[in-house]
């Protein structure tokens, strides 16, 4: 359940003094087979951390050796001495491994604008220290270094015929398109170039992490990376590994938002009968990010109103009074008017699933997101102190 599931892979997960709290912060994952294809998505914000302008640079190639990442600060807003603690953290990794700097991906997630010489330092010798343990079963150890508020690890695998795909990912807030505000880091042993490594990739976030919007903030950080060792020697079908880098997305879209900070409820929302799949994604994203009807859900309120009034203000192709909503499997509205009383909904499970019909085409989408609770607005409001 690891990045090391696949051949050819190492990772070590270490405490470098970033945390308060003692635990691992600095994560380092190595690929040591005879191929080193690579290819990343980042964030779509212009405010871009350090580490990813440093990491688009490197995988311009296709071409990556090892990924180091720490937790416990974005190094983002730091000035010039920022991205050169990003070099420096890649050229400590260099170093230790006899590699290019120019082929090491640099991750780093936490508070904006920590940035200074005693973050640094840590990042650093946490960086070198990481690369003086690796091991095919410090995937579990990596996995915990990256974690910030997220309060579990999350990994997963998923095997090919004859090759294998794995990953971990960190993310717990600030989770919205463009990515979610998160950090994973997915390693394969099948024998791919970059180019088909980057068109699974893209193919497999567009309808995974792109569509988990947990609370509509969106980070600086967000990178995805996908490392090939080539060690297994079998070249898959690219629909084949597409549909695996996919299948592992989703299931580590699932533990992102089922860990999202403060949340007491999952909701699935899925859009049908959309003109169009961007119409769909905009209702289901129109839905996922307001704020009324997510504090209903908090308060376990069926309150349809808030769905139709959500979808109202979007541009999607549609007849307000032609639409079905149902919640959990009740049809409380259709055509635009009262249907099943709204005390026949249960929504005092952890998961919800709103279903909206807008009967103007064939086109679907379905949008991860939580409710809006005392508990996340407790945590957001006491992150920096």
């Amino acid at each position: 359940m690891s990045v090391t599931a696949a051949q050819g892979f190492t990772a070590a997960g270490v405490v470098a003094g970033l945390k308060s709290t003692g635990r691992r912060d600095v994560a380092l994952v190595v690929n040591t087979g005879r191929g080193k294809a690579a290819a990343g998505v980042f964030t779509s914000n212009r405010a871009k951390a350090h580490p990813v302008l440093w990491s688009q640079q490197v995988l311009g190639d296709g071409v990556a050796e090892a990924v180091v990442l720490n937790s416990g600060g974005a190094n983002c807003f730091t000035g010039p001495f920022g991205f050169q603690t990003t070099h420096a953290t890649a050229e400590a990794v260099a170093e230790s491994l006899g590699v290019s700097a120019g082929d090491v991906v640099v991750c780093s997630t936490g508070l904006i604008g920590v940035g200074d010489q005693v973050f640094r330092d840590k990042v650093i010798s946490g960086a070198r220290a990481a690369s003086s343990e690796l091991g095919t079963e410090g995937g579990a150890d990596a996995a915990e270094a990256i974690m910030t508020t997220d309060s579990v690890p999350k990994q997963a695998v998923v095997a090919g015929d004859g090759w294998v795909v794995g990953g971990m990912a960190k993310g717990a807030g600030m989770l919205a398109p463009g990515l979610a505000t998160m950090l994973v880091v997915l390693t394969t042993d099948a024998d791919l170039p970059a180019a088909a490594l980057d068109a699974s990739l893209r193919a497999a976030t567009r309808v995974t992490f792109d569509r988990l919007d947990s609370d509509g903030c969106m980070s600086t950080n967000d990178t995805v990376v996908l490392l090939s060792s080539a060690e297994s020697g079998v070249v898959p079908a690219q629909d084949d590994f597409t549909a695996a880098v996919t299948e592992l997305c989703a299931d580590l879209a699932r533990q992102l938002q089922a860990d999202a900070e403060g949340a007491s409820h999952d909701i699935r929302i899925e859009v049908v009968g959309a003109a169009d799949e961007d119409d769909a994604v905009e209702v289901g994203r129109s839905i996922a990010r307001n704020a009324l009807f997510k504090a209903a859900v908090f308060g376990n309120d069926p309150n349809w109103g808030r769905v139709l009034a959500a979808i109202g203000t979007t541009s999607a192709a549609f007849d307000p009074y032609d639409v079905d909503v149902s919640m959990n499997g009740v049809r409380v509205c259709h055509e635009g008017a009262p249907d099943q009383p709204s005390d026949s909904v249960d929504l005092t499970p952890r998961a919800v699933h709103v279903l909206v019909d807008l009967r103007a085409g064939s086109a679907e989408a379905t949008i991860l997101t939580n409710d809006l609770t005392h508990d996340y607005v407790h945590e957001n409001s006491a992150y920096s102190s």
